[in-house]
């Protein structure tokens, strides 16, 4: 077994959406397992921007699932999608 990287988009509800308290939220809910990397912003349309986690856990099946859990009980967060996986060499 070994670890991914991988990285999770967060779209916000709104741009209105305040994205310092939203990426305090994702640091208060990396769970146990998962090494957090590092947050991107994303611009996406009309101000709206999203924030790419990259996070590092193993590669077993659903591995990222807890951490996809957890994202989407953050306040302000509309989806969650898992956009890219790679092994880490």
């Amino acid at each position: 077994m070994g670890d991914v990287v991988a990285t999770i988009k967060l779209m916000p509800e709104s741009p209105d959406v305040d994205l310092e308290k939203m990426k305090e939220d994702i640091m208060a809910s990396i769970p146990e397992g998962t090494e957090f990397h590092k947050i991107e912003e994303e611009p996406i349309a009309f101000g709206l921007v999203a924030l790419n986690v990259m996070v590092v856990v193993g590669d077993a099946e659903g591995g990222t699932e807890p951490a996809e859990e957890n994202f989407a009980k953050i306040e302000g967060v509309n989806t969650v999608e898992v956009t890219d996986v790679r092994r880490l060499m």
